[in-house]
């Protein structure tokens, strides 16, 4: 059923907003090109009313920190049904730009969103405070539609290729009055983890069932130290949903094979207890639970503050552990790394490719795993 939103001002006694509108819709794209954390605060935004071969604009063109493109249309004059079948006629050509391609849309548009950086990998450097080798860039792509409402019937167009593991996601925003104020408010259709999730996925012909084993990207140097990790037995991810979320996956028992990004494997364990809040984290110091806040850290004061005790009580964007008995565990130094690896930016996943058991049955004779 379409999604309805409203919002109360809480008084003594709570008082129902009015609905209002924007002036436009191109007010609501220029609001998200202005910020577009206003749909997810790690995209890059690359491109707007972007030319495409087939004659059409892309109302903005965005990237996340994978170097995948997301298509973003706003619904404007046009039917729910077509904005649809425009958005993924868009993708088709998304799909076949390389890195030069992307480089040169940012060129001609970037501007406009990020005047301070002349180049794509400079904006990307500030954005995801990395950098992304060309291989990188495109590797898949999201569609997002961004409007007020959609008939019923879109709306199961759009879960039915969410079923079948299309990226796909629609975003609602309503706008509320209280005096002199407006307010703008978001839903989303489907969860935004979970289209997410889709995104990562093996193309078709390179799908294989899933084999039992999890996948884990750990952000080292991003609010975390894999030194403690492997000291006190935790894998973890922070700073949003997009990135905690996915710990949920994990129950008591599971295996866990532990990635660097675009450094190699430092570790094999199993599940001890499901995912918990950072100020719900106990470690042992000298035979005493200690919170993990409070931890003796490999992290600098500062960062242990940021990280860790800033958003502590925030459920968004709190850091969020899972704590884990080590099978094996290597300093950095040790990592492995070998061309064809499996690798991923989920910070947990259920890989089905033949490069991800490739990559554990490599491992498992290495490091003597049954």
């Amino acid at each position: 059923m379409p999604v309805n939103q409203s919002i109360w001002r809480v008084d003594e006694k709570p008082t129902k907003l009015s609905s209002s509108s924007l002036s436009s819709e191109n007010e609501l794209e220029d609001m998200i090109c202005e910020d577009i954390s206003i749909l997810n605060e790690k995209w890059l935004p690359i491109g707007r009313q972007v030319s495409t071969i087939y004659g059409g604009f892309i109302d903005i063109l965005a990237m996340d920190e994978s170097g995948n493109l997301v298509v973003i249309e706003l619904k404007k004059n046009k039917t729910p049904r077509e904005v649809v079948t425009q958005a993924i006629d868009y993708a088709s050509w998304v799909k076949i730009l390389d890195s030069t391609k992307v480089a040169d849309i940012y060129k001609k548009y970037g501007g406009s969103f990020n005047p301070q950086y002349e180049s794509i990998d400079e904006a990307m450097e500030n954005t995801f405070k990395k950098t992304l080798d060309e291989d990188e860039i495109n590797q898949a792509h999201q569609i997002l539609i961004v409007a007020s409402e959609l008939d019923s019937s879109t709306e199961r167009i759009v879960k039915y290729l969410s079923d079948y593991e299309i990226p796909i996601n629609t975003a609602f925003f309503n706008v509320f009055q209280d005096g002199e104020n407006r307010y703008l408010s978001r839903a989303w259709l489907i969860d935004p983890v979970e289209t997410q999730e889709h995104v990562n996925l093996p193309k078709t012909g390179d799908t294989e069932p899933w084999n039992g084993e999890y996948y884990v990207s750990f952000g080292h140097n991003m609010g975390r130290h894999w030194d403690d990790a492997r000291k006190y037995g935790f894998i973890s991810a922070g700073g949003g949903r997009w990135y905690s979320q996915t710990l949920n996956q994990l129950s008591k028992g599971d295996r866990v094979w532990v990635n660097i990004p675009q450094t190699g494997y430092v570790g094999v364990g199993l599940v001890e207890e499901p995912v918990v809040m950072a100020k719900d984290f106990k470690v042992k110091i000298d035979n005493v639970d200690v919170s993990i806040t409070e931890a003796p850290l490999k992290l600098d004061e500062q960062s242990k503050e940021d990280f860790l005790k800033k958003n502590m009580d925030d459920e968004e964007k709190s850091e969020y552990f899972v704590r884990v008995q080590w099978i094996h565990s290597f300093p950095i130094e040790q990592r492995v790394s070998k061309v064809g690896f499996f690798g991923n930016q989920n910070s947990v996943c259920k890989p089905r490719s033949s490069k991800w058991l490739f990559t554990i049955n490599a491992l498992k004779k290495m490091w003597g795993v049954d």
